[in-house]
């Protein structure tokens, strides 16, 4: 019975032996693909236009950033930039926003929403 048991143990060895060689194949291939993603990513990023156009905010969210158009990601720079300042986040889970009462205007009466949704509510105050 002993014999029967260290047969099938000698198959996978060689299975487990045939796996290396399979892998010193493999990046010499890759070695290739490297030349060709350099170039696609040396290529100057356009901006896009939609994030960089100017947006009046709402009254309510003119409190928090200011009254003049801005593009929508300075926007959420600058509401982040007042969490931060105010400490909002909230400590056991930093997703999520606890608004004060200039937030809540713009959060639509909600006491915490998360950084998801937040940016959300945010697009409903530009016009």
């Amino acid at each position: 019975m002993a014999t029967a048991k260290k047969t099938p143990a000698a198959p996978a060895k060689k299975a487990a032996a045939a796996k290396p060689a399979a892998k010193k194949a493999a990046p010499a291939k890759t070695a290739a693909a490297k030349p060709a993603a350099a170039k696609k990513a040396a290529a100057p990023r356009k901006p896009n236009a939609a994030f960089m156009k100017e947006l009046t905010p709402s009254a309510s969210l003119a409190a928090v950033v200011g009254a003049s158009p801005l593009p929508r990601t300075e926007v959420t720079k600058k509401v982040w930039d007042y969490i931060k300042k105010l400490n909002l986040q909230d400590a056991a889970n930093r997703r999520m926003i606890n608004a004060d009462d200039k937030l809540k205007a713009v959060f639509g009466g909600k006491a915490q929403v998360s950084m998801f949704e937040m940016t959300k509510l945010i697009s409903d105050h530009l016009k």
